[in-house]
């Protein structure tokens, strides 16, 4: 498809969610945006985000990361969890402007009922974890977050410490990696519809942006610090639209569907729907110095999994993590599957390989 440079700029410029991270949104005076009335939600393929397994005990804990940041989470165990025993355990992240609630509790209970122990967590600056301001991108503090989940985990008694793994979806599929690099802990990476948010923010999907381009995000990120130091509305950036028509493109309808309508909508307490999936304009430009693919041989030999849709604009980050990856690894693309269609439609997620790749490098 061949789009002109509006369209471009609005929303091939990603920031992990497929949404434009060019152009600011200042939000502080109230609604800025209009909702469809009654969006109708595309269910297919049994899309179930709040899925709630019948076999599970769901659990909110918090812990602190390294910096005195409180991380909050949904620890989920089986039913017949025999808690005098040591358990593999799973981390869980959301896709990045998402929260524990879209996406990463269905991962964790899905897997918790194949008998690991599970923690989805809100990402630092999101959710119910500590961080301001909120909805702030902080790539660094983001893999903490991920070390300081293990930390949690490795000092619970019915936990193996030897037998943690991650995964990432979407935009903490970089995380993870970026995680993982330093912290050997972390026995098994995987990730799924995984978005390399450096990559995105730098270069756009395909390469589409030019370097003249970043250049002026970065410019007008850093006037509106300005702005904000003496005092003025916090702006705020990419994200999933709020109204879809007949122009809308078609990867911010694929974000629209689950972010804004029934299917996966969720406002944690102290947000707002207008402020959901936005990064701060001035904080997400930290994303052009993350280069979590950097060195990422050096997790071999612990084993990585990428899973990806062939139908999914993010394929591309999946396969050149897979192609810069030392052995073990895996690529899994799914047939017929979108970036989107991964966070929570269960016919086409791949249960199987996950269950299969974690039960085999955590046994």
């Amino acid at each position: 498809m061949t789009i002109n440079d509006v369209a471009r700029r609005d929303f091939l410029k990603t920031a992990g969610t497929g949404m434009a991270v060019l152009g600011s949104l200042s939000l502080a005076g109230g609604s800025a945006f209009a909702a469809e009335s009654k969006p109708v939600p595309d269910m297919s393929n049994q899309a179930d985000n709040f899925y709630r397994s019948e076999t599970v005990v769901a659990q909110k804990v918090a812990f602190d990361n390294q910096y005195k940041m409180k991380v909050v989470g949904n620890l989920f165990t089986p039913k017949n969890f025999n808690r005098n025993s040591r358990h593999a355990a799973i981390i869980i992240g959301h896709p990045m402007g998402a929260v524990k609630e879209q996406s990463s509790n269905l991962y964790a209970q899905k897997l918790a009922e194949q008998g690991f122990v599970t923690l989805a967590i809100d990402q630092s600056f999101w959710g119910e974890s500590a961080g301001q301001p909120r909805n702030a991108v902080a790539p660094d503090i983001y893999a903490e977050a991920f070390s300081a989940a293990v930390d949690y985990l490795g000092t619970q008694p019915f936990v193996d410490r030897e037998r943690i793994g991650i995964l990432g979806i979407c935009g903490s599929g970089s995380f993870v990696i970026s995680a993982a690099k330093i912290d050997p802990r972390m026995k098994a990476v995987a990730t799924v519809s995984m978005y390399d948010m450096g990559a995105a923010n730098r270069n756009a999907l395909h390469h589409s942006q030019t370097l003249e381009q970043r250049k002026q995000i970065i410019a007008e990120a850093a006037q509106q610090r300005y702005v904000e130091f003496t005092g003025g509305a916090i702006a705020y950036t990419g994200g999933t639209v709020h109204k879809r028509d007949g122009n809308t493109h078609p990867i911010q309808r694929e974000f629209y569907d689950f972010y804004r309508t029934p299917r996966g909508e969720f406002t944690p307490a102290g947000s707002s729907r207008e402020l959901t999936t936005h990064p701060t304009m001035t904080s997400n430009v930290k994303f052009m110095n993350f280069y979590p693919f950097n060195d990422i041989e050096t997790i071999s030999p612990r084993p990585m999994l990428f899973i990806t849709g062939d139908q999914a604009h993010s394929k591309e980050f999946s396969e050149e993590a897979y192609r810069l990856s030392a052995q073990p690894k895996e690529l899994v693309i799914v047939p017929g599957a979108g970036h989107v269609d991964l966070y929570d439609r269960v016919k086409l997620i791949p249960w199987d390989k996950l269950q299969a790749f974690f039960h085999q490098h955590l046994a």
